[in-house]
């Protein structure tokens, strides 16, 4: 009521407030206070009195509330039920919403629940593997010294028994008699010899080869995948194999190859790749001719090694492991000229495979009588089989040995392939 417009409007508690349709009661015009509000301007879209459409509203299109209280108020009611269906939308979303954030607590304890468990299984089978590398690594000192031990006893009993017998020999030289020297000459020098024949290793049996590779897949522990291995096998390029059906011979333009097979000091297979494999394929001939070859690591101690030679002949080839020859190297390769296919039909006589032609010819250099120029079953020249008509191989999977024919008989064979 202290406010300027608001001084001369009705105020009412809100528990006794009503519906203004239900109370029934006159509102006035806020700037005619003495006016009532029972006309609606359309323009201006508000409830005006007489005095407003005289002054402000004289030119604005107008009515009574009563007229177009129905329009508005179906208008009004259309958007009521729109926003009703969208607040039920909301409160749906909303209750959705709710329960999605109740889900994805659950989930996320559920997932760090599996998180732990799973570092937890990871971390002990980390601590197993580790475990189990220092016990490798404690049975691999132990074995390593046991080994030197052994050969230094058995070096220090050598070195004792030379001594023993170097000073023996030394004093029958300078004190004995010539009657002693000559007498005990035979058992000395047997002693001597015997020592001297004995054969032993110049350098320790074993050496600090040693490593720790983190990368290397050492399997499966705990059912986790686990890396870091304890290596410590030197290759021996020595005692590295080659192994191969066509070793040392190849065709032109064919691909071939071999395996080589690394192995380390005691001859064991390395078990794992990354050796410095080497291989050279030269023409023994033609001083500027070479095939290069292909290096495959196959990450198991085993390198497969592919080449195409372009040029028949023989070939040197070397294989070189951290630049040692390996076993079986070098060596010699033959490559053979290109694959020579049949160029005639492989039949039974060349009777049956003319259709009866007498002019048709065979390799086989079988004839029949009559006139017949080629081979028949069971006549001169026949070799009892199936046989090529080119050059009278009995095997299928031959490779023809037939050399450039003649005019007339390209034509006899050319005609005895078309029949």
């Amino acid at each position: 009521r202290r406010q300027k417009k608001t001084a001369s409007h009705a105020v009412t508690e809100l528990e006794n407030t009503q519906d203004c349709s239900q109370t029934g009661k006159p509102l006035f015009c806020p700037s005619h206070p003495t006016e009532e509000l029972r006309l609606f301007c359309e323009q201006c879209d508000q409830p005006v009195c007489q005095d407003c459409v005289v002054d402000r509203h004289r030119w604005h299109r107008y009515d009574f509330t009563g007229n177009v209280i129905h329009r508005h108020g179906d208008a009004l009611r259309e958007l009521l039920k729109s926003t009703q269906q969208h607040t039920g939308a909301l409160e749906n979303v909303l209750s959705q919403i709710d329960d999605m954030g109740n889900a994805v607590c659950s989930r996320a304890e559920a997932v760090a629940t599996e998180i732990c468990l799973f570092a937890s299984g990871y971390v002990k089978a980390i601590e197993e593997h580790r475990d189990r590398l220092l016990k490798q690594l404690e049975n691999l000192k132990v074995q390593k010294e046991n080994l030197l031990h052994l050969q230094k006893a058995q070096l220090r009993q050598l070195l004792l028994d030379m001594r023993t017998g170097v000073e023996f020999t030394e004093r029958l030289l300078t004190s004995g008699s010539d009657l002693e020297i000559l007498i005990t000459k035979g058992v000395v020098a047997s002693r001597l010899a015997k020592l001297n024949s004995i054969a032993y290793s110049t350098h320790p049996s074993v050496d600090d080869q040693i490593q720790f590779s983190p990368q290397e897949r050492a399997g499966q522990c705990c059912g986790y995948e686990v890396f870091g291995a304890i290596l410590n096998k030197v290759v021996d390029p020595a005692r590295c194999t080659l192994h191969g059906e066509d070793l040392h011979s190849a065709r032109q333009n064919q691909l071939t190859g071999f395996t080589l097979l690394c192995n380390d000091t005691t001859g064991e297979r390395m078990g794992r790749g990354g050796e410095a494999v080497r291989v050279t394929i030269t023409h023994k001939d033609k001083g500027g001719c070479a095939i290069k070859p292909t290096v495959c690591d196959n990450s198991d101690g085993t390198y497969h090694i592919s080449y195409s030679p372009e040029e028949p002949g023989f070939y040197a080839v070397c294989i070189y492991v951290k630049g040692q020859h390996v076993q079986g190297s070098p060596f010699t390769l033959m490559v053979k000229n290109k694959f020579r296919e049949h160029q005639g039909v492989f039949h039974c006589c060349t009777f049956c495979s003319s259709g009866g032609q007498k002019a048709a010819r065979c390799a086989c250099g079988g004839t029949m009588p009559g006139g017949y120029q080629g081979c028949g079953h069971g006549h001169k020249g026949h070799p009892g089989c199936p046989h090529w008509s080119c050059c009278g191989q009995v095997k299928e999977s031959s490779e023809c040995l037939a050399g450039p024919p003649s005019d007339t008989s390209q034509r006899s064979l050319v005609r005895t392939v078309v029949l």
